[in-house]
């Protein structure tokens, strides 16, 4: 397996997974393409989480920022469309409460949630917004450490 820059070797990059199980159809098949898309990375899988919604996302990334065998969270959802404005609320709140996170930690959060305003077909169409996140946090431990080695 290839050096990255700074003598750290890629599959130190530990991932943990917050997994949305509403609308369970469309997170399932998000969490499975997520951690295939660790394993195809070279990194490794840490715990995986499931939480009843996205809203309840924050929490357990939360936790996970707090551990020191976690280096980046990738949180997948769908935030489908119903009949009033709940879905806006529900990501826009989850949305700016994982950013907040993610800098008060220092650690990578990758937004693997899709919605909101979207149908359950669009919800499909964007499972691999999954792997897209995974991606964006191996790439971000690799950077934040090249800051360090720097610095």
């Amino acid at each position: 397996m290839a050096k990255q820059r700074g003598g750290s070797d890629q599959a130190d990059v530990r991932v943990a997974i917050v997994a949305s199980e509403f609308n369970y159809d469309v997170t399932l098949l998000m969490l499975e393409r997520a951690k295939e898309e660790v394993g195809f990375l070279g990194a490794k899988l840490g715990p995986v989480v499931k939480t009843p919604g996205v809203y309840d996302i924050p929490l357990a990334v939360q936790e996970l920022f707090r551990r020191a065998d976690v280096d980046g969270v990738v949180a997948v959802g769908a935030v489908i469309e119903g009949e009033t404005d709940h879905d806006e609320v529900v990501m826009n709140q989850a949305a700016r409460k994982l950013i907040d996170l993610s800098v008060e930690h220092g650690k990578p959060l990758g937004l693997g949630i899709s919605g909101p305003g979207e149908t359950r077909l669009q919800a499909q169409d964007r499972i691999e917004n999954a792997a897209n996140a995974v991606r964006a946090v191996v790439k971000m431990v690799r950077r934040l450490r090249e800051l360090g080695a720097s610095g």
